[in-house]
């Protein structure tokens, strides 16, 4: 009996919307007709995400040019994530109240360092806790999750800090290639909704450019979603 490849029905169905939908990989296309293409192609059975991925004109390697900072979408993520808030007793409620999935203080440093367990995707702190998180810096650190001021994650007012990230707010820190890699919003969302979440990070990524890097800052721009093709678009 002759088994069938599930991966090899993939493939085909794969170029089959590719070549349905006209894309040419080495065309560089205006956003609204990279979101539609982008949306045309995916072949995930769930609402996967819309990815960007920039190629910066900047030596990673170097300090003052590492691209680091944080931005509210218009639109949100659409992708729902853990926070994890440390704070004083007397902040505890007004971030639980904000959203936050995990509250505390030195409790909370303590059991992560014991359990090495980090059930969160984005962790903030108030100023005064940061002295108190270096025990854990090793464990938040490795995990990109230790908090910043420079994505604002290190705040006097944490439980709005909160209340932002559960609305979309997004960080975003260059790769040791140069790259910058996120997440614009789901397949599901609205074309034009897409199309200016997209929009907000050029712009945003532009004004961060780091005055010691020269020459062309946003060299390359992909657009794509989980399983399909990476998309050119035109800046």
């Amino acid at each position: 009996m002759t088994k069938t490849n599930p991966n090899g029905r993939r493939t085909k169905a794969k170029q089959a919307a590719i070549k349905a939908a006209g894309f040419d990989k080495l065309k560089a296309y205006p956003i609204n007709e990279a979101v539609e293409l982008a949306k045309k192609m995916n072949m995930a059975k769930f609402d996967a995400s819309v990815e960007v991925h920039f190629n910066l004109g900047i030596d990673p390697r170097k300090g003052d040019q590492q691209i680091r900072s944080a931005l509210s979408l218009p639109h949100g993520t659409g992708k729902q994530i853990k926070v994890c808030a440390f704070v004083a007793p007397e902040n505890e409620e007004a971030c639980r109240q904000a959203g936050a999935d995990l509250v505390g203080g030195e409790e909370l440093i303590e059991t992560i360092l014991k359990t090495g367990k980090t059930d969160f995707q984005v962790a903030v702190a108030e100023p005064m806790m940061m002295r108190n998180l270096a025990k854990i810096a090793k464990i938040l650190g490795t995990r990109g999750l230790m908090p910043s001021p420079k994505n604002e994650t290190v705040t006097a007012n944490p439980a709005q800090a909160v209340a932002e990230l559960k609305k979309g707010k997004i960080s975003y820190k260059n790769d040791d290639t140069g790259n910058l890699h996120m997440i614009i919003g789901k397949v599901s969302f609205d074309s034009a909704k897409l199309a200016e979440n997209f929009q907000a990070i050029v712009d945003t990524v532009r004004k961060n450019k780091p005055s010691a890097a020269k020459g062309l800052f946003i060299k390359n721009a992909v657009i794509t979603t989980a399983m399909g093709p990476g998309i050119k678009v035109s800046l």
